[in-house]
């Protein structure tokens, strides 16, 4: 009895090198058996779903040696037998996975709504300023338009100026010699 315990403590010992991960298929519940073959006597069975280690398989690739999680060795049908993780064990890490998702949608959904209310208030502050630039824009033809208007009422007003003043001139230069003489006195002393 000793040597078969030690025997199979060395198997088990070896055995998880070739081990995989794997489980019972989810839509079943299998027997197993003490070897790769229907024939073999049924040692036991499996609730589907179950996590399993795949020890290694048949020959002809039908039938896989198995180790429960409850430490029982035998052999299952290749066909109700699948790598990876069950979907007992699938289904709460992507509920979970979901419920964050769902979160993470929330709050960017939230964040969104948070953006485009401040887009909101940016585009009017944006047509606000819009209107401030036009009207200053305006005032700024405006008031060139105005300092054009000056320069030239400016020239007009030297313009005229000159003119008035070389009128003035010709005037006194055509009156001035008609302006009476002051004779000049004579003094007869010498």
């Amino acid at each position: 009895m000793k040597k078969l315990i030690l025997t199979t403590a060395l198997l088990i010992a070896f055995q998880p090198a070739f081990a995989e991960k794997g489980h019972i298929a989810d839509d079943v519940f299998v027997f197993i058996h003490g070897g790769p073959s229907n024939k073999f006597r049924i040692t036991g069975r499996v609730r589907s779903g179950s996590p399993i280690t795949i020890l290694k398989k048949s020959p002809d690739g039908k039938f896989v040696q198995i180790r429960t999680a409850s430490g029982k060795v035998g052999w299952a049908d290749g066909n109700n037998v699948a790598s990876g993780d069950s979907m007992q064990i699938k289904v709460p890490k992507l509920e979970t996975a979901l419920q964050k998702s769902e979160a993470m949608v929330t709050e960017q959904g939230e964040e969104i709504e948070q953006l485009a209310a401040e887009l909101d208030t940016y585009k009017a502050e944006n047509s606000t300023y819009t209107e401030q630039l036009d009207k200053l824009n305006a005032e700024i033809k405006g008031l060139n338009r105005q300092i054009e208007g000056m320069d030239e009422s400016n020239l007009m007003r030297w313009f005229t100026h000159g003119g008035l003043v070389a009128l003035g001139g010709v005037i006194l230069g055509l009156l001035i010699p008609l302006l009476p003489k002051k004779k000049k006195r004579r003094d007869d002393w010498f």
